[in-house]
Formats: C-alpha cells, structure tokens, sequence
C-alpha cells in the first residue's frame, strides 16, 4: 500500500515571451490503493491520475440506541375553563318533618282556611243561661250563641276537651237574691274546683259572682261551672249570666 500526501505543490509555469509567474495547485489526500506515477509524469498529470482513482466504499453501521429522555419543560399557563359538565343524580330524600297536631273530626269551618293562627285549631265558645237554678247542681247554659269546634254539650252544661292545650275560661253568674243569701260559683275540671266565685245579697237582690282561668286539659277533661250553694238567675235571651272559652295553643 503507498500512501501519497500531497500537502502543497507549487508549479511555476513559465510561458516564454513573457514574465514567470506561480500558480498554486494542491490537495491534501489520503490513498489506501497503490500508486506508481511515471517518471516524467508532471505535477499536473499526477494530480489528474489522482482524481481518477475510485473512492473507498464506506460501511454504514447500525442505528444507535435512542439518547435519554430531556427534562421537562417549564409549567405552561392555565387553560380556559372547560364547558358545564352533566347535571348530576337526584340527592337522597330528607329527614320526615314532625307530625303535626292531631284534628278531631267535624272541625272543619267552611268559608275559612283550615286551622288558626295560634295552634292550627279553632275551638271557642260562648254560651247564655236562659232558665234558673239553684242550690248545688251544674249550670246547664242553654243559649248557644257560639260553640267552635262542638266541644260544649248544652244538655249536661259541659265543654269536653278534645284536643289537649292550653284553654282560658271565663264565666259571670247572676245572682237571684232578695231573701239575704248569698251565692256560690264554682269553675270545675273534672270534679275538682279550678276558680270560685261569690255574690251576696246585702239587701241589693242582685249580684254577680265571676271569675277566669287559665287551664291545661288533656283529651276528654271536662269544664263546666256549678253551683255551691245559692240561687242562679236565668235571663230568657238577656244573658245575665254566661260561661265561655277557647283554645290559646295546642300541646
């Protein structure tokens, strides 16, 4: 094998009749194949053999593994809000509000929206003494001017509770004098006095004996007002003498 370098070849070309001058004609080249140039070969002629000589044929290699991954890039700047997703499942039931208050049967009054504005009931009465009595017995008020709910019987002279709250009552009774006794009115609850009440004589024939009161009843506690003692002045339709109530507030 030669190995020819040719770094620099200067040929200075003289053509006659006129001033010498050089001109520089090179290269630099690697040749792996022999080489025998002529012996008179010129520079040039040297040059020119040289290019005709095929180049080497180079062996391609196989591909490289992949390099390994670079590191992540700086975070980007947030996104536009995306449209409004599905409407979601129905939620679960809630918790069962508290019963309300129970409503016995026939209350209902017609023309109005059911219940009051305290308690949701309406239950009232007012009712006349029309006929006398006298020594110890119940007051049976037989002039109905309002009974509310139908809780007061005329027949027995009682209110009878049909929904348990808290009830006022009140009541006047006029005394039939004239003969120097006095006279005793009892608020009753079951039997037991609730609110008394006295009119004495004193030469006036007539007085009055009144009282009220605040009571809590349970369903089927009975009202009424009785005599102890005395007599009771009935008024025809006058209404000397009266007895009512009404329901403040259910339990």
């Amino acid at each position: 094998m030669v190995l020819a370098l040719i770094i620099a070849i200067p040929l200075l070309v003289q053509i006659p009749g006129t001033d010498a001058h050089f001109e520089m004609i090179g290269t630099c080249r690697m040749i792996c194949d022999p080489y025998s140039p002529k012996p008179s070969a010129t520079a040039l002629e040297v040059l020119q053999d040289l290019n005709a000589v095929p180049s080497p044929n180079y062996v391609h290699a196989n591909k490289g593994e992949p390099g390994r991954p670079g590191k992540p890039g700086p975070r980007g700047p947030p996104g536009e809000p995306g449209p409004p997703g599905p409407k979601g499942p129905p939620g679960n039931r809630g918790v069962t509000g508290k019963a309300g208050h129970p409503t016995a049967a026939g209350r209902s009054d017609p023309g109005t929206e059911a219940g009051s504005a305290i308690g949701g009931e309406k239950i009232a009465f007012y009712v006349g003494l029309k006929n006398p009595h006298e020594g110890y017995e119940v007051l049976r008020f037989d002039d109905i001017i309002m009974n509310l709910g139908n809780d007061y019987e005329p027949s027995s002279g009682k209110f009878t509770c049909q929904v348990s709250g808290t009830y006022f009552f009140t009541y006047h009774v006029l005394m039939r004098g004239g003969d120097g006794t006095s006279m005793w009115a009892d608020l009753c609850k079951n039997g037991q006095v609730r609110a008394s009440a006295i009119a004495q004589d004193a030469d006036q024939n007539y007085d009055y004996a009144s009282n009220s009161a605040v009571l809590h009843l349970d369903a089927g506690d009975e009202i009424y007002v009785k005599l102890d003692g005395g007599k009771a002045h009935g008024g025809n339709n006058n209404k000397y003498s009266t007895f009512s109530g009404f329901l403040l507030y259910p339990d």
